[in-house]
């Protein structure tokens, strides 16, 4: 089983995930538009470019996303995080400041008292992370 966070988007899917693989070191391994279904002839022109499906695939895991709907309006992500747990204090450096470019950071980045780093962060598309470096492994 696997379980994977599904993310969607105002329109900038396909940014957003070209941004994560980039800060993640991820491949995205799938990135269809809503132009492109069977369907295709049937959605309005201003959505054909708009992303009904990304994968981006990060090792074993995966970030799955698309772009609204009209029938299912964009109402942002809410309620939860996309948590990040690296091994390494500086991984969580490079990734916790890559995504919060342009973003808001809602707790920097710092030592705690159950990990060598973690910081809370919405990005510039507006979804929320948290990153995680629970053992400080600079020393091993």
């Amino acid at each position: 089983m696997e379980i994977s966070p599904y993310l969607t988007f105002d329109g900038d899917c396909e940014a957003a995930f070209r941004r994560y693989a980039q800060c993640l070191g991820g491949e995205i391994v799938a990135m269809f538009r809503f132009g492109e279904t069977p369907a295709g002839e049937h959605v309005p022109a201003d959505g054909r470019d708009k992303i009904m499906h990304a994968r981006l695939a990060v090792g074993d895991q995966a970030l799955m996303g698309s772009d609204s709907v009209p029938e299912h309006p964009y109402e942002g992500t809410k309620g939860s995080y996309v948590s990040l747990n690296v091994d390494t204090a500086a991984e969580a450096e490079r990734i916790f400041h890559a995504l919060a470019e342009n973003g808001t950071v809602q707790m920097p980045l710092e030592k705690t008292f159950w990990a060598e780093r973690f910081g809370m962060l919405v990005d510039q598309y507006g979804v929320p992370w948290m990153v995680n470096c629970e053992k400080d492994n600079t020393q091993d």
